[in-house]
């Protein structure tokens, strides 16, 4: 048995000289651990804590600091049948309610795993402390979120995500999980199929690291950070997770089926696309255009602002495109008339994230809002037993990897899902690497890994990462955005080997501050790679399901009922999805509605 052991880091190493940086002048820190885990985030940190509680030997590195994970910012909630509130709710109807909504494009097998195993990930956060809401008789509250059956979704507040990160954190820190905040991961290593570590930098320093493990885990998150205004962060969710399985053998499943969530902030532009949580509309929000009107009534009057997220994203798309939207193009979300009590109790952090960046405050007045790319819904390719990637010793969790979610996430699974596929892959990795015979090491791919990015800090292109990440994102926000067509997705892909031409002119300049221009670099590199698969799978998929709306394709078709994968050797295929178990495929038939009526307006 290997014992998990702290990892001393320093930050404070000397920075080379700026005139002349080279990696062949900077000294490179050599790690060796076990399992090595890639992001510090909520899937990161449980499955670092499952290797942990058994004994293995781990190591987590992220290149954002850990108490700022994008898990941080996932606001309404996490799912789980408990039944604490509607005594009819069981796991079947979780995976039903899940099937139905990702307009069956969800992987059957990994939809059950994740409801039937929700109720242990939400009793793990109870033993390490999560302070859920609860009813007065001490019961774990439990609200409505769009498009779910029935009250299945626990929250902190609107700082649920924050509340887990938390939770994960102290958790970890008992067992004594070594992080490192600000690496970069720019390779996983390979040799003869296999993974045998990975290699990157400090993001302050610019100290190389080479790490080598038995075993790598995939937690970097998804790519809408690609798209021009996204609840994502500048330097976060950049398609760095999908470039790093695909260049080590891996490929990406459902690239084109992104989230585009209905409220995304307008104002101010630095902040543009930060999110209005979801909660908003389950506590009793209303969705009004300029001209007053209650708008959903038009695209789903049963269900309203409770309707699944592609309806109503794709319905205030609509009102702005037509011109009933507000003069810097968006819509408005009104709490107003809920009392303040219950907006301070249950929004809190809305009501914040307003008076900070607009002055305004929610409870007098309403939110301009308008759809803003949210959340990756496909990612790497991943097996349903153990998120395994195909290649040997490497897998992918959280929303770096795919299959749960298919067309359309249900609001509150993406919380769930880490912890159930953070735990299972946490035990897999484990089984993996204990039960390894060979080392593997292969000399001229760490070679590869030092020249990528010294010839990134030496080349004489003059050519800035930033401005061709914000080209890249104006690329997609043009031509790959709620409503897509063919010409647009060619025209997107043309554009795209221009940038590619650019990219090759990009040179890292680092400063005083930092090696940040490096890592800038790298993640367009990733954008790059995030957004040629989806606009080459996007291309492929000629129909309109859930959050992929297809102007010239306006119907469903039966025949596209599954999944297209994309690699950088193969381009993309098509893999047909198995018929639900009889569990949960009944419950899913019932109240399905496969007409675009009223959905998607051109």
């Amino acid at each position: 048995m290997i014992l998990s052991q702290s990892i001393h880091w320093t930050h404070h190493a000397p920075v080379p000289s700026f005139e002349a940086m080279s990696l062949q002048h900077a000294p490179e820190r050599q790690i060796t651990t076990s399992v090595l885990v890639i992001g510090t985030g909520g899937a990161g940190l449980r499955a670092s804590i499952e290797l942990a509680e058994r004994g293995v030997q781990v190591l987590a590195v992220g290149k954002r600091r850990k108490h700022d994970a994008h898990t941080t910012l996932a606001a309404g909630g996490i799912n789980a049948a408990l039944a604490t509130m509607d005594p009819e709710d069981s796991w079947q109807q979780h995976a039903a309610d899940t099937l139905r909504e990702s307009y069956f494009l969800a992987d059957p097998e990994i939809v059950e795993t994740v409801t039937k195993n929700a109720a242990q990930g939400i009793d793990d956060l109870e033993r390490w402390g999560m302070p859920f809401a609860r009813e007065e008789d001490g019961r774990i509250s439990q609200r409505f979120f769009g498009a779910h059956t029935y009250r299945r979704t626990a929250y902190a507040g609107d700082y649920t995500g924050l509340e887990i990160q938390r939770t994960l954190m102290r958790r970890a820190a008992e067992l004594d999980v070594p992080v490192i905040d600000t690496v970069y991961i720019t390779r996983i290593l390979t040799s003869e199929g296999k993974v045998f570590g990975a290699y990157g930098f400090d993001i302050v320093t610019g100290q190389p690291v080479l790490i080598h493990a038995d075993a790598v885990i995939i937690a970097a998150g998804g790519h809408t950070r690609i798209w021009r205004h996204t609840t994502s962060r500048r330097d976060e969710n950049t398609g760095d997770a999908f470039r790093l399985a695909a260049l080590a053998g891996g490929k990406i499943r459902d690239a084109e089926l992104v989230q585009f969530h209905p409220s995304g902030l307008l104002d101010p532009e630095d902040a543009a696309g930060t999110l209005v949580s979801e909660a908003a509309r389950g506590e009793g929000g209303i969705l009004t255009n300029a001209l007053g009107e209650r708008y959903m009534s038009k695209y789903d009057p049963e269900r309203m602002e409770l309707s699944t997220r592609d309806r109503v994203a794709l319905a205030s798309y609509t009102e702005i495109a037509e011109g009933r939207g507000t003069k810097n193009g968006g819509v408005y979300l009104d709490v107003s008339h809920l009392p303040r009590e219950t907006i301070m109790e249950k929004l809190p952090r809305v009501y914040r994230t307003l008076i900070d960046l607009q002055m305004l405050d929610i409870t007098e007045q309403p939110i301009e809002i308008a759809p803003t790319a949210h959340y990756s819904m496909g990612g790497v390719w991943v097996r349903p037993e153990d998120h395994g990637t195909g290649v040997d010793g490497l897998y992918a969790i959280g929303e770096a990897s795919s299959g749960l979610h298919g067309a359309n996430r249900l609001g509150g699974n993406s919380l769930i899902e880490l912890l159930v596929y953070g735990r299972i892959t946490g035990q897999e990795a484990a089984d993996y690497a204990r039960k390894l015979t060979t080392v593997f090491r292969d000399p001229a791919a760490v070679a590869e890994a030092r020249e990528e990015m010294e010839a990134l800090l030496s080349g004489e292109g003059h050519e800035s990462p930033r401005r061709v990440q914000r080209a890249v994102r104006d690329l997609m926000t043009e031509h790959a955005g709620v409503v897509r067509t063919e010409a647009s997705l060619l025209e997107g892909l043309r554009k795209l080997d221009e940038l590619d031409a650019r990219a090759a002119l990009v040179t890292a300049h680092p400063d005083i501050a930092g090696f940040d221009d490096l890592a800038h670099a790298f993640d367009l590199k990733g954008s790059l790679l995030a957004a040629r698969a989806t606009l080459e799978c996007a291309l492929e998929r000629r129909e309109t399901r859930g959050c992929h709306n297809r102007s010239d394709f306006p119907e469903q078709d039966a025949a596209l009922r599954g999944n297209f994968v994309w690699s950088p050797t193969e381009g993309v295929s098509f893999e047909p999805l198995p018929d639900a178990p009889d569990s949960f495929r009944e419950l899913a038939a019932e109240h399905l509605d496969d007409s675009p009526k009223g959905k998607l307006v051109e």
